[in-house]
């Protein structure tokens, strides 16, 4: 089997019939299998896999996990590449599985390989902006990077080294002669970027598939936005040493200036009603993601119970 996708679920919603039907649309020259790996799941979610004929492997929600659960996805396929999606990750085209595995194979050397995120329709104007400018940013590197490309810049720059960390298991393909011996890693949050940092320390390649391409955005309101925000700042920090918001002059000085650009661009770029009434909530999705940031940076200092209750990422677990 040349490759395999494999999808973690639960409660999929009705978008997730979608993203079944584009992957069984998936055009390749060779044979793929999908393995959908639900925990929980109380909607349609698995109904619609066994409608489509799609295997799904059932586990308690209590045994989930960001990198334990995909593990054992993958041990469960046989492809020599394996693709991960999410739920909310729509293919936008029929190439996209054929271009993220070709991305992996473009040396022997390459790891894996991550994709374009597009927002949807729907998306907040500045998230559509933000979404653009982040993968635009892989452009400007070659689509195969190791660190041996730069090892003083590597050891030197905390920018550079986050950009060879970055990978997105939103949109993504594996080598699964490399997964064997380098797994994900069973922690509560960027299990994908961990890994990447391991590959690459171990001196793989890993590649920027721009033409593998999924729709996925999220809208989320002001609260969710900065508890988002945490997840993100805390395991940054915690697993990396990154401090995306060290002080609460940092803090203030960010919120302004994010609150002044967001602003302008709405005004000048958007010309729709509904685009520009959402300047009106620029401020606090800038105030709480900012905050979320600041705690998030400062996570050990706060109790386990405000940890617990400020991630969403652990209310969703446990939804």
């Amino acid at each position: 089997m040349k490759a395999s996708v494999v999808i973690p679920t639960k409660n999929g919603g009705p978008s997730f019939a979608k993203v079944l039907d584009a992957l069984l649309q998936q055009e390749t020259p060779w044979e793929f299998e999908i393995l959908v790996i639900d925990s929980g799941s109380t909607d349609d979610t698995v109904e619609n896999c066994k409608q489509r004929s799609v295997p799904v492997l059932s586990i308690p929600p209590a045994e989930f996990g960001h990198g334990r659960t995909r593990n054992l996805g993958i041990s469960k396929t046989g492809g020599e590449f394996i693709a991960l999606i999410t739920q909310d990750a729509l293919p936008a085209n029929n190439q996209w599985l054929f271009n993220l595995v070709s991305a992996v194979e473009r040396a022997p050397d390459v790891a894996g390989a991550f994709g374009r995120h597009l927002p949807y329709p729907e998306a907040r104007p500045c998230l559509k902006r933000d979404l653009k400018l982040h993968f635009d940013h892989f452009l400007r590197w070659p689509s195969v990077i190791r660190r041996s490309d730069d090892e003083q810049r590597y050891e030197r720059e905390e920018g550079y080294r986050q950009m060879m960390h970055f990978f997105s298991d939103n949109n993504a393909c594996l080598r699964r002669s490399v997964w064997v011996k380098y797994p994900y890693p069973d922690v509560d949050f960027a299990e994908d970027q961990i890994w990447a940092k391991t590959i690459i320390d171990a001196g793989f390649a890993k590649a920027y598939a721009d033409n593998a391409v999924v729709y996925h955005s999220h809208n989320y309101s002001v609260i969710e936005a900065g508890r988002r925000a945490f997840d993100e700042s805390m395991a940054l920090n915690r697993l990396f040493g990154y401090k995306s918001c060290p002080t609460i002059a940092h803090l203030l000085a960010t919120i302004l200036y994010s609150i002044a650009a967001d602003t302008q661009y709405v005004a000048s770029n958007c010309h729709g009603v509904d685009e520009l009434r959402q300047i009106v909530t620029i401020p606090f999705l800038n105030f709480s993601r900012m905050v979320g940031r600041y705690l998030g940076t400062k996570w050990e200092r706060l109790p386990k119970w405000m940890v617990r209750t400020i991630s969403l990422d652990k209310a969703l677990q446990a939804s």
